[in-house]
C-alpha cells in the first residue's frame, strides 16, 4: 500500500499544552487580560516582610541555610568567611548605624576637617619677642649715691652718658667707651642732678648746694652758673632752651639759657622736695612729681599747676610722657605706694593702674614700640619690661643687688642703662629697633603724637 500521499491525523492537544497556550496568550495580551482574581492597583506595591506569608509560597526563610545550594550561594556571593547563621535581632532590611559624632563644620561643602577651620579662623599668634635676661655690659661706677630723690644718670642724643659719682661728672662715649671726666665740685658740694638738651652737647648739672651749672660737654667748660634754689636740685628737665629746675625747697625754677636771669619764673605747687620732672614731647606740658605724693601738671606760661593728681600715696619720682599718643602721662610711686599709673592729661581723667609689688623708682617709654620699662626698689630690686595698654610683663631683670634708681634710655630707644647702690651700671637691650617694625606694628602709622585718647 502506498502512503507516501497520505497525511498523518494531527493529534488532539493535551490539557497541559492547551493550559501552556493559554498561558502564553495572556503574556502577550497582558494589557487586555484580566484575571477576576487580582485586585488592580495604580501603583507599585512592595510588601512589609515582617507580615509577608512567605509559608503560602513556599518560599523558604533564611533559617534552611544547611542545604549544598544555599552554601554554594552564600560562598559565591559574601566569600566563604561568611557566617553561617544570619543576624536575627532585626526584621530591618535597611537599618540606622549608631550615629558617629561629628563636628558641625563636617557638614559644610567646602571645609571638612576641623584642623582646617580652626587655622581658617585664628590668625597664628606672634610669639613673644625675647629679652636676653642678663646685661650686655656692666660699669663699675665706684661712690655712686642710693638716694631715691637723686637723678644721677642720663643720656645724650649724640650717645654720651653722664653719671655723677659723689662730687664729680663722668662722661662715657658709647661709641668708643672712653671715659671723660667732666668736673669735680670740690669737698664741700655733691652732684645730685644731670640733665643732657634735647639736642647739642650742653649738661646741665644740680648741686647739693642748691646751684645749676651749664657745661658744654665737648669742651669740658663750664658756660655758666645759675642761682635760686636754697636747697639741693635733685631733678633736672629741658624743653628747647628752657631749663627747668626742682629742689628740695619745694620750688621749680624755669631757667632760659639764652636768657641773662637766673630764671623766668618760679613754679610753686608742691608741700615737699621735687624729686621727679618731665616736659611732654611737644613740649607744651610740664609734670612734676614730690615727696608730698603728688602729681602735678603745668603749662608753658602757669605758675600754679593746670591738674593736680593726688592718687599716689608715696614720693612721685618716676614719671614719663608717651611718644605715641598725646596727653598719655605714667606716674610711679615709692614704697607704700607701689603703683604705676596712667593719666590723660588731655581730658584731665586717670585711665588705669597697675600695682608693681615694689617701689617704683623710674619709668621710660619706647620710642619705637607702644612698651614701657620701670626700674625699681625695695623689695625686689627689678627691671620690668611692659606692654601698653595691657600692661602683661615681657620680661623681668634682675641683678642689682640694691635698689635700681638709675634709669637712662639710648638714643636710637634699644638699650636702656640702669644704675644702683651697688655702684654699677648695667646696660640692657631690652627694645627693637625702629626698623624692625612695620606698618602694621602695635603702634600704627597714626601714633607718633597725632593719636587722641577717648
Amino acid at each position: 500500500m502506498d502512503h507516501s500521499n497520505t497525511v498523518p491525523p494531527s493529534p488532539s492537544p493535551s490539557p497541559s499544552s492547551s493550559s501552556s497556550s493559554r498561558h502564553v496568550d495572556r503574556m502577550i495580551n497582558s494589557n487586555h487580560y484580566k484575571s477576576p482574581s487580582r485586585t488592580i492597583c495604580s501603583d507599585r506595591f512592595i510588601p512589609y516582610r515582617s507580615a509577608s506569608k512567605f509559608s503560602l509560597f513556599d518560599i523558604r526563610g533564611s533559617d534552611n541555610t544547611s542545604t549544598p545550594y544555599s552554601s554554594l550561594l552564600r560562598t559565591a556571593l559574601f566569600g566563604p568567611d561568611a557566617p553561617l547563621t544570619p543576624d536575627k535581632t532585626s526584621h530591618n532590611i535597611l537599618r540606622y548605624k549608631t550615629e558617629t559624632r561629628q563636628s558641625m563644620h563636617s557638614l559644610s561643602p567646602f571645609i571638612h576637617n576641623d584642623d582646617v577651620v580652626s587655622t581658617a579662623n585664628h590668625t597664628p599668634v606672634k610669639p613673644p619677642r625675647k629679652i636676653l635676661r642678663s646685661p650686655y655690659k656692666v660699669l663699675d661706677a665706684p661712690a655712686l649715691q642710693d638716694d631715691f630723690y637723686l637723678n644721677l644718670v642720663d643720656w645724650s642724643s649724640l650717645n654720651v652718658l653722664s653719671v655723677g659719682l659723689g662730687n664729680c661728672v663722668y662722661l662715657w662715649n658709647a661709641c668708643s667707651s672712653k671715659v671723660t671726666k667732666l668736673c669735680d665740685l670740690g669737698n664741700d658740694d655733691l652732684v645730685c642732678s644731670v640733665g643732657w638738651a634735647q639736642r647739642g652737647t650742653l649738661l646741665a648739672v644740680g648741686t647739693n648746694s642748691g646751684l645749676v651749672q651749664i657745661w658744654d660737654a665737648s669742651q669740658c667748660k663750664m658756660i655758666r652758673t645759675m642761682e635760686g634754689h636754697r636747697l639741693r636740685v635733685g631733678a633736672l628737665a629741658w624743653s628747647s632752651s628752657l631749663l627747668s629746675s626742682g629742689g628740695k625747697d619745694k620750688n621749680i625754677y624755669q631757667r632760659d639759657i639764652r636768657a641773662q636771669d637766673n630764671f623766668v619764673s618760679k613754679l610753686s605747687g608742691h608741700k615737699s622736695e621735687v624729686c621727679g620732672l618731665k616736659w611732654s614731647y611737644d613740649n607744651r606740658e610740664l609734670a612734676s612729681g614730690g615727696n608730698d605724693n603728688r602729681l602735678l601738671v603745668w603749662n608753658q606760661h602757669s605758675t600754679q599747676p593746670v591738674l593736680k593728681y593726688c592718687e599716689h600715696t608715696a614720693a612721685v619720682k618716676a614719671i614719663a610722657w608717651s611718644p605715641h599718643v598725646h596727653g598719655l602721662l605714667a606716674s610711679g610711686g615709692g614704697t607704700a605706694d607701689r603703683c604705676i599709673r596712667f593719666w590723660n592729661t588731655a581730658t584731665n581723667s586717670h585711665l588705669s593702674c597697675m600695682d608693681t609689688g615694689s617701689q617704683v623708682c623710674n619709668l621710660a617709654w619706647s620710642k619705637n614700640v607702644n612698651e614701657l620699662v620701670s626700674t625699681h626698689g625695695y623689695s625686689q630690686n627689678q627691671i620690668i619690661v611692659w606692654r601698653y595698654p595691657t600692661m602683661s610683663k615681657l620680661a623681668t631683670l634682675t641683678g642689682h643687688t640694691y635698689r635700681v634708681l638709675y634709669l637712662a634710655i639710648s638714643p636710637d630707644g634699644q638699650t636702656i642703662v640702669t644704675g644702683a647702690g651697688d655702684e654699677t651700671l648695667r646696660f640692657w637691650n631690652v627694645f627693637p629697633s625702629l626698623k624692625s617694625q612695620n606698618t602694621e606694628s602695635e603702634i600704627g602709622a597714626l601714633s607718633f603724637g597725632r593719636t587722641i585718647i577717648r
